[in-house]
């Protein structure tokens, strides 16, 4: 199993309305906006915004897969390998993850990431 991209960085921010402007005057698009956490992209790769509120993460940085079942085979691999991961969970904008811990307590996702329609025609 190889790793095909690192997809997002994840950051905590004091107001998500507030950061979603700034960034998307920097050039990001809007992907997903709720209370306490929003998702912006740049081409292919993303930003998640984490309010005070958000309590499933902190800081992270994620790696996507297009594939659910990629998804659960990394789960499954580094559950065999001893690396600390967490369950996986379905996520309310349609994508679902796991956390995890590197080795210095650097915390990262794998997410999978269903391609819309228009990703799939490129």
């Amino acid at each position: 199993m190889q790793l095909k991209r690192l997809g997002h960085v994840a950051i905590c921010v004091q107001d998500i309305s507030k950061a979603v402007q700034f960034y998307q005057n920097l050039g990001m698009e809007l992907a997903w906006q709720d209370t306490d956490w929003a998702y912006l992209k740049a081409g292919a790769d993303g930003l998640a915004l984490l309010s005070p509120e958000y309590e499933q993460a902190g800081n992270h940085f994620g790696f996507v897969f297009s594939d659910r079942s990629e998804l659960d085979q990394h789960h499954t691999h580094l559950t065999e390998l001893g690396i600390p991961s967490g369950k996986i969970h379905d996520h309310r904008d349609g994508t679902a993850s796991f956390y995890g811990k590197d080795l210095d307590g650097n915390t990262f996702e794998f997410l999978y990431e269903p391609q819309t329609s228009a990703q799939q025609k490129l």
